[in-house]
């Protein structure tokens, strides 16, 4: 696999990223209840190694835990969820997701999947034709 340079920031730019790597996971969405409540719908991200992911700009980051294996990163200022990190999990240990929506365009992903389809809201249907996971 080639090397993939992304950029990224919040919306009000108080945070901003880039990612140079080869070793990125599949793009998902993602339906669970804690990302529907914090994304305020389901969320897209694709899954890097921390290693590889730089801050240029990460004064207004910060980290919100709202479980106890996992924490979300967030612009204190213009509130922009930005990443989740598990602690806990082997695979996810020295990995970030990112949310796709604060990359800079053009990003080259799609979403390959979508997970916790289980706890998705009841409100939308997920008709894409992508597959779709109960859980993750």
């Amino acid at each position: 696999m080639d090397k993939i340079v992304l950029t990224g920031q919040c919306l009000c730019g108080g945070v901003s990223f880039s990612f140079a790597g080869e070793d990125l996971k599949p793009a998902d969405a993602c339906h669970c209840g804690q990302c529907r409540q914090w994304s305020g719908n389901s969320w897209a991200s694709v899954n890097a190694p921390f290693a590889a992911l730089k801050f240029e700009n990460d004064a207004r980051l910060k980290w919100y835990r709202a479980s106890d294996y996992a924490r979300r990163g967030f612009c204190s200022t213009c509130g922009a969820s930005l990443f989740w990190q598990a602690d806990k999990l082997d695979d996810h240990k020295h990995r970030i997701a990112i949310a796709l929506g604060a990359l800079d365009a053009p990003t080259g992903l799609k979403i390959e999947e979508h997970i916790f389809v289980a706890d998705k809201g009841d409100y939308y249907d997920i008709a894409d034709g992508l597959p779709q996971k109960a859980k993750d």
